[in-house]
């Protein structure tokens, strides 16, 4: 084998140790961030409560992903029934997904989280099946559970970080934490148990799913035992159409929101592009991949961004840094667009697990596997920072609805990019995602303007004090014209769509906005 693999990979793991070990030896000060050692004490049972479960979801969802396509191969199934599965599963995700994130607010997270493990272990039940029909309804459940993977675990974290009166920096701490361990560690653990239940104890392709099933059901059991219930707006009494409405009324009315939910389509759409793509891209004619390896690159990279991400949430806003994470990501899919200008003839050079006279990988295929690790390190990066921000921007009541709302374009981009994979040249789509990784530079470039004239100044753990029920009154009866505090803009979007479907707004007294510490609101630009 080659010894590039090896390499590159220690490599990645000492750059991933390295800024952990820094990022864990660089812990809050206790007089700064909590209180007394008793609060440290209960904020750290609660974080590590969050974590093993996080762990436990991301392992039941990383243990499927190596073999869900080797599985329909085993079935005898072709490249276009394959491409009809996955397209069913990012359409289910785009359509039911969204309704499944404005649930959850409305049902609860903890609910919502339990029906996670539901409909994921019911879609690993399906694999024991070779019916199309089965198999296409598994792949169904599976894009209802991907979208509440992502959405209804965050929305829970941040409402219970709150209500428990724990600092803002440490819940963008959690966050770093959660993708180093969830999106990294667990990836890595779980493609090594899979192998070994797959190639070693000779199991079958099916035994991965048994096994995601297995860890499933001991996280579902950890939350339905230890998470208290969270709402977006318990006392709302909100339809499901209510909420998706409210939701985009959020949307409209506070550009900062809008522009989170752009970048995050945006990234996320190319991330899972080039998931689909890496294969084809290095291995153009068939050379002989150890994707074992290369996967364990990837992660461990992704890792090492997430590690990276402790270190530099402690010095720098997100917003700070975000824009050269975006530049860095765009340059590094712009390295193999250079390789593929060509025309790419689907199958011309044959499967990329066996050996058909191609031989390893080329010089080209080694520099785009560079770009690709620093692919993975932006997105390490991306998780925590982008769920830190949107902790900052997003209202706790709409925060799985708006999260899943924003998922629809980039499941319908994929969804489009697998229905024509083999018409497109491999350099066009992988053109097309620099081009959106440089649209989330300009986005975020536009959010840093806006909220540029009034940094976020405050100290984290500034009260959330309920909005004086006057307060409304005289700032509408001023003659000056003043931006609206974030909670009333969003109230007044809220009442906006509880009118148009005839509900009855809220009142100005139920609010919440943060206050600095002379006591005056926060206002945005």
């Amino acid at each position: 084998m080659d010894g590039f693999y090896p390499f590159l990979l220690g490599a990645l793991a000492i750059v991933a140790v390295a800024l952990n070990s820094l990022s864990s030896s660089e812990e809050f000060e206790p007089a700064h961030s909590l209180p007394n050692p008793e609060a440290l004490k209960r904020f750290q049972a609660f974080r590590w409560n969050y974590l093993v479960v996080f762990c436990l979801m991301m392992a039941g969802d990383w243990l499927q992903g190596p073999y869900i396509y080797a599985l329909y191969e085993h079935y005898g199934y072709t490249v276009g029934d394959i491409g009809q599965f996955f397209i069913m599963g990012f359409g289910s995700s785009l359509v039911f997904g969204t309704v499944g994130g404005a649930l959850a607010d409305i049902t609860g997270r903890r609910n919502a989280s339990l029906a996670y493990v539901l409909t994921y272990c019911l879609s690993c039940a399906t694999k024991h099946s070779s019916s199309y029909w089965v198999l296409m309804a598994g792949r169904m459940l599976g894009g209802v559970a991907t979208s509440l993977l992502f959405s209804v675990f965050e929305s829970w974290l941040v409402a219970e970080h709150n209500r428990r009166g724990f600092p803002e920096p440490l819940l963008a701490d959690t966050f770093s934490k959660a993708i180093f361990l969830g999106a990294g560690l667990m990836a890595i653990v779980s493609g090594l148990a899979g192998n070994v239940l797959v190639e070693d104890l000779r199991l079958g392709p099916v035994a991965p799913f048994d096994a995601a099933i297995v860890v499933m059901l001991v996280g579902g059991a950890l939350v339905a035992t230890t998470w208290p219930e969270n709402y977006g707006d318990a006392a709302s009494h909100r339809s499901l159409v209510g909420q998706l409405a409210q939701g985009w009324a959020a949307i409209r009315a506070d550009s900062r929101i809008a522009l989170l939910g752009a970048m995050q389509s945006m990234f996320e759409a190319s991330m899972y592009t080039f998931v689909f793509l890496w294969t084809p891209a290095l291995s153009p004619n068939g050379e002989k991949i150890p994707h074992g390896l290369v996967f364990s690159c990837f992660m461990t990279a992704c890792m090492a961004g997430s590690a990276g991400t402790g270190v530099l949430i402690r010095r720098l806003s997100p917003q700070r840094y975000m824009g050269l994470v975006y530049g860095v990501a765009a340059v590094s899919l712009a390295v193999p667009v250079i390789f593929h200008l060509e025309r790419r003839e689907t199958g011309r050079g044959g499967s990329s697990l066996v050996d058909n006279g191609a031989g390893g990988l080329s010089l080209a295929g080694k520099l785009q596997l560079l770009a690709f690790c620093g692919f993975e390190a932006c997105i390490g990066i991306f998780w925590p920072s982008m769920m830190a921000l949107r902790a900052s921007y997003v209202p706790e009541e709409l925060r799985s609805t708006i999260i899943n709302i924003f998922r629809m374009p980039l499941n319908l981009f994929v969804c489009i990019v697998l229905y024509n994979v083999s018409a497109i040249p491999l350099a066009a789509i992988l053109a097309i995602c620099v081009g959106m990784l440089l649209a989330c530079m300009f986005c975020q470039a536009q959010l840093n303007r806006l909220t540029s004239d009034k940094p976020r100044t405050e100290p984290a753990d500034q009260p959330l004090l309920p909005l004086p029920a006057g307060h409304a009154a005289g700032a509408a009866g001023s003659s000056t014209a003043t931006p609206e505090p974030t909670g009333r803009r969003h109230a007044a979007a809220g009442r906006q769509a509880d009118a148009a479907l005839g509900g009855a707004p809220r009142s100005a007294a139920s609010l919440v906005i943060p206050v600095t510490s002379d006591g005056s609101d926060k206002q945005d630009t």
